[in-house]
């Protein structure tokens, strides 16, 4: 077995090794293509000053050739300006004017002549410059060619070299390979003869369960028929000092152990995804295991944290069976809950495994204090980390030597007085606390010390990867240790408080006084459904609320109906008085205007008899009328019969005092008595469909209230649901990024191993076959000699 795990550590060395050369190998090849790439790039940037460097010789040509004809034009100026001035001096005699002119242009010559030498002396300097910045550009570029094919001679001999320590490693691997599959044919066998063994083991195990649990059963049912039990001997088992079962104590605590168990479900996550990110962390930095060989310490440590689910899903585990075990029809108090004991020992173990990484997490961290590139800033965070991960672990052990404390009562009686456990309870609260600031603590230093990180050059991609994941974990572990602490000190007083306890004593309920218990719970529900069955059934709880929750809703809503219905009364009193006084109004002028049109029409009739169809008799007619109606009025003014206006309290009329209006007053009294009897009649009817719609839409608004606020509450829960759906949705995503990247760094691992192996296996079966050859021709040769 020392063999098998030497070779194996051989192996995984020569196997890092490779992938360290190998990893090598592709920087050397990559810089050999970019020194190629640029040395290509130098090349084309060299041609193109050439380019130039022929069109400045080329301008240079250009300004020569016009240097010189700019040379024998000022000559030619020369010779016409001597001849102009001997023909200036021959006619001197003739007049001013002509040696005026030849001054002109004369001085115009001149002029042409000096710009034209300034412009040449600016050429011969920018030639001059050109041709000096070209040369000292060609210099330096043949001096970087030199020097980048040196490189580039110098990267090739590098990867002939590794090239052949590649060929050397291959064979030396090849060997191992063939050593390491005997030896892996061997330990399958003797895994094979092993599970045979742990078979048999567990057949044997079985039989003996099965024979104790027969055993148990005789016993149990032996006891029950034989044994009896002296109820008066012990005055601590009297049936008088045994408490009556509280239904509502072990509601609450049935809800609290379910919000603890949410809580410890979050706890565990977070605690594991701590542990995994932290085992990444440790194979990338300050060493990249994939490249190189991290340090027997950090591989120790690794191996530890790769073990932390089976010290922290166990905790868990037995939380979960501690909540089953808290039912309605159960006692619970710490006496009676077995299962603490269970949930009490995970934790010891788990605070174990904390002791045990604890020096490795510090030589960790001192490991990437003594690293190169470590600045003075990241060494005194991880000071500061490492004095943070010594408090939390410090907490843990609190917290542990508390738990075993509780559960102390549940194993041994009277271990704890009832004052002892409320401290223990109170020192508890306050430990959880503590726990929540040092975890807050080291999460603000880790975002510190990961900022720190990024700034730094060798810094890669998948480190930040992994301490942005650490970093997540260690906010989910702050969060929830947060709850946990307030949610303790919120129910503080519900662990304090005695749920149960014997009448006439301050003593705590022991596990016999709870089996009485609940054999009396059992006795008084037997009794009360006897009870039911032999009388009739009354009305149900539930029926009873809803049918009281009717009928107060239905008084509320009788009040505001008789408030309603006589502010409508008095309103549609105040309406009706007003459509009475009009529609009285039109009564009056209606009649009025049929007896006038009777009037008229009689008029007319006598009109047209007494004068006939001609248009003239009608114009005649028509002013004999007009003369009759003034006759008329003027003989009521001289009679002093005038018109009068007759008012009441629900109109005006305006009557004429004549023998044919006598009786208006009468039969305007009457139509209005009659009118209003109709309008009663038709405004009970309306009143009653009122009535009737009002009640039915307050009842409706009721139930729509009532719809509303339970659709408001469902939409609380199911946000509430939504939420936690979201999170645990996010653990999960997490947790299957882990694995999978941790799962894609094994295959690409094991995938390269699988290719240098075919590679080796095909060269050896390749000069398997040239030796076979060979040999056969050796034979056949010595056959023939």
């Amino acid at each position: 077995m020392a063999n098998v795990t030497d070779l194996q550590t051989k192996y995984s060395k020569l196997a890092q090794e490779y992938s360290k050369l190998r990893a090598q190998n592709q920087v050397l090849k990559k810089a050999v293509v970019d020194e190629q790439a640029n040395s290509a790039s130098l090349k084309e940037q060299l041609k193109q000053r050439d380019q130039s460097l022929r069109k400045q010789e080329q301008e240079m040509d250009s300004l020569s050739f016009r240097n010189q004809q700019l040379a024998k034009r000022v000559e030619l100026l020369q010779e016409e300006l001597a001849a102009s001035e001997a023909k200036g001096k021959k006619g001197k005699s003739k007049g001013d004017s002509p040696s005026q002119h030849g001054l002109q242009t004369q001085s115009v010559f001149d002029e042409d002549l000096q710009k034209k030498i300034e412009e040449n002396e600016r050429l011969h300097i920018q030639f001059y410059e050109a041709d000096e910045q070209h040369k000292k550009t060609e210099a330096e570029l043949r001096e970087r060619l030199e020097k980048l094919e040196k490189d580039a001679e110098q990267h090739q001999a590098v990867v002939d070299g590794l090239t052949t320590k590649y060929a050397e490693t291959i064979e030396r691997l090849q060997s191992d390979k063939a050593r390491l599959e005997v030896k892996a044919q061997t330990l399958e066998r003797e895994a094979k003869e092993c599970r045979m063994r742990t078979e048999d083991c567990q057949q044997q195990l079985r039989r003996c369960q099965s024979e104790l649990n027969r055993q148990v059963k005789q016993s149990s049912s032996v006891i029950q028929e034989k044994v009896p039990f002296n109820d008066t001997k012990f005055s601590d088992y009297n049936s008088l000092n045994v408490p009556s079962h509280n239904r509502r104590h072990q509601l609450k605590a049935r809800d609290v152990a379910g919000q603890a168990m949410s809580f410890i479900q979050d706890l565990v996550a977070a605690l594991l995804n701590f542990h995994s990110y932290t085992e990444q962390r440790v194979h990338i930095y300050p060493l990249d295991s994939s490249i190189e060989t991290i340090s027997p310490l950090n591989q120790k440590f690794s191996q530890y944290l790769h073990e932390n689910a089976a010290y922290v899903r166990p905790l868990e585990d037995s939380f979960l069976q501690l909540y089953q075990s808290i039912t309605e029809d159960t006692v619970t108090v710490l006496e009676t809950v077995i299962k603490l004991k269970n949930f009490a020992v995970n934790f010891s173990s788990y605070t174990h495994f904390l002791q045990k990484i604890l020096p490795y997490q510090l030589k960790s961290l001192e490991e990437e204090c003594e690293a190169p590139l470590c600045t003075a800033a990241l060494s005194a965070k991880n000071q500061e980390l490492q004095s943070d991960i010594k408090r939390v672990t410090s907490v843990f052990e609190k917290l542990q030597n508390y738990i075993n404390l509780l559960a102390l009562p549940s194993v041994r009686q009277d271990a704890m007085p009832q004052s002892n456990t409320s401290a223990v309870f109170t020192q508890l609260a306050a430990c959880l606390h503590s726990l929540h600031d040092a975890i807050k603590e080291m999460s603000k230093h880790y975002n510190q010390k990961a900022v720190i990180e990024r700034e730094l050059p060798t810094v890669t991609q998948k480190l930040c990867t992994t301490t942005e994941c650490l970093l997540g974990s260690l906010g989910s572990l702050t969060s929830c240790t947060g709850k946990i602490a307030t949610f303790f000190s919120n129910n503080l007083d519900f662990f304090t408080s005695s749920g149960y306890s014997p009448r006439g004593s301050t003593a705590a309920l022991n596990p016999v006084q709870a089996e009485s218990m609940l054999a009396n719970k059992k006795k008084a529900t037997a009794y009360i459904q006897a009870v039911k069955k032999a009388k009739p059934q009354s009305v149900p709880y539930r029926e009873a609320l809803s049918n009281r929750r009717i009928l107060t809703s239905s008084t509320e809503s009788r009040e505001g109906l008789t408030q309603q219905v006589q502010q409508s009364q008095e309103k549609i009193a105040r309406l009706e008085q007003e459509k009475e006084h009009w529609l009285l109004e039109a009564q009056l002028g209606k009649v009025r205007l049929e007896k006038e049109n009777q009037r008229i029409a009689e008029l007319e009739a006598q009109l047209a008899a007494a004068l006939g169809g001609s248009p003239n008799s009608q114009t005649a007619a028509a002013d004999a009328l007009t003369r009759g109606h003034e006759e008329a009025a003027a003989e009521l003014k001289a009679a002093g019969k005038e018109p009068t206006l007759c008012t009441s309290l629900v109109g005006m009329l305006c009557t004429t005092p004549t023998d044919e209006h006598v009786g208006d007053e009468e039969s305007r009294e009457q139509l209005i008595k009659s009118h209003y009897m109709a309008r009663v009649g038709e405004l009970t009817t309306q009143l009653q469909i009122s009535d009737s719609k009002a009640v039915h839409f307050h009842s409706e608004c009721r139930a729509l209230a009532k719809r509303l606020a339970i659709a408001e509450k469902s939409r609380e829960t199911f946000s509430e649901e939504v939420k936690l759906a979201n999170q645990n949705i996010t653990r999960l995503q997490d947790e299957l990024a882990t694995t999978k990247r941790s799962y894609e760094d094994q295959l690409s691992m094991m995938s390269d191993h699988l290719c240098s192996m075919n590679e080796t296996l095909s060269k050896q079966r390749e000069e398997i076959d040239t030796l076979k050859m060979g040999s056969k021709g050796n034979a056949k040769k010595n056959k023939g000699r």
